[in-house]
């Protein structure tokens, strides 16, 4: 009789390709955290966890020009109308034993000032005000988020802006951001990613720029 034993590799050993998905059932919150240590917090990839599913996704450029370009024009727009903001980024937040987030981007706006001296999420912190995804090889898992209970969150995906509010424990979609009221950002966005491709992102940011301060 023959016996297979199983080979185990530490993740943080594995290589992946940019534009790689990996889905791994069964994850319960011991192991998620485990991993989350394991693969440490200088990488490239990207981790969200909902229903005992870990996903780990490693970013194309195709994904990373976009993100960086929503994220400028937050902030831009977040200072013209005199909004002070701290950045986190794609910090891992978590809701224990449920679910674990890295978004592309994320901003404390009305709660940014408590967030000002913020080295170690704490779990009573709050959630992001706006949340930001670049969906390009993997889709996002709202349920994550609605178990986090961020506010707001953005979707980019297939040239698109869609925005999600929370409420009532689930997402709506919405037209308009409550964080930037009289302000087409769907447009904004969906434009300014288009020109970036066409002539580099300082062009379709000055672009951006210009619009604003009419």
């Amino acid at each position: 009789m023959t016996v297979t034993t199983p080979i185990v590799k530490p993740i943080s050993q594995m290589h992946f390709s940019p534009g790689s998905v990996i889905t791994i059932p069964n994850v319960n919150w011991q192991e998620f955290e485990a991993i989350l240590q394991e693969l440490g917090e200088k990488r490239s990839s990207r981790v969200v966890y909902s229903h005992n599913t870990l996903e780990i996704m490693v970013p194309l450029p195709e994904h990373e020009k976009p993100t960086e370009i929503i994220s400028d024009i937050v902030k831009m727009v977040l200072k013209s109308l005199g909004k002070r903001y701290e950045s986190f980024r794609s910090t891992t937040f978590k809701k224990e034993g449920i679910a674990g987030v890295e978004a592309d981007a994320s901003f404390y706006i009305q709660n940014y000032q408590q967030m000002i001296n913020c080295r170690r999420l704490k779990p009573n912190d709050p959630p992001p005000d706006l949340a930001i995804e670049v969906d390009v090889t993997s889709q996002t898992t709202l349920a994550a988020y609605e178990a986090l209970e961020v506010p707001e969150l953005w979707i980019y995906s297939q040239g698109k802006l869609n925005i999600y509010l929370f409420q009532n424990s689930q997402y709506i979609q919405s037209e308009t951001s409550p964080n930037f009221p009289n302000i087409n950002i769907p447009e904004i966005i969906t434009t300014a990613v288009e020109r970036s491709w066409q002539v580099g992102s300082f062009q379709a940011l000055e672009e951006v720029e210009a619009i604003i301060s009419r």
